[in-house]
């Protein structure tokens, strides 16, 4: 063979063949790549789910821990018999043995002109008065 790479006496230089791009061993690394993808999608997206699902649970006990702090303050200041006669005259219209208590009591104010309020129509119809309107001929 020549250094420009013909032989001697045809003059003709060998055929190299084109290589496939994908070969069998490719092949079977995307056949298995493929399968460990899909094997581990499921776990994955239920992992990130319950990891969701913590981090909402963690916000509720939050939230909740909050609430019962509150809740135990208030009743630590229920304690007070301060409060308790407070709230027993408000709320109870109670008083003490040695006062005079006194309620008034308003007069209910009647509206001479109160309308009536009409009942809401619900959506369905709503929906079958407007197909009612667009069924009637355009008025010329």
């Amino acid at each position: 063979m020549s250094p420009d790479g013909t032989t001697g006496r045809t003059g003709l230089r060998p055929v190299l063949t084109a290589r496939p791009k994908l070969t069998g061993r490719a092949a079977v690394l995307a056949i298995v790549l493929c399968a460990i993808a899909l094997t581990l999608a499921y776990p994955v997206r239920e992992y990130l789910a319950e990891r969701a699902q913590i981090d909402q649970l963690a916000t509720a006990n939050a939230r909740l821990a909050t609430n019962v702090s509150q809740l135990r303050s208030q009743a630590k200041a229920l304690t007070s018999p301060t409060v308790i006669e407070q709230a027993a005259r408000d709320n109870l219209h109670m008083c003490f043995p040695s006062q005079t208590c006194y309620e008034v009591i308003l007069p209910v104010r009647r509206h001479a002109a109160a309308q009536p309020v009409p009942a809401a129509t619900p959506w369905y119809g709503r929906l079958w008065e407007s197909v009612r309107k667009a069924d009637r001929a355009p008025a010329r």
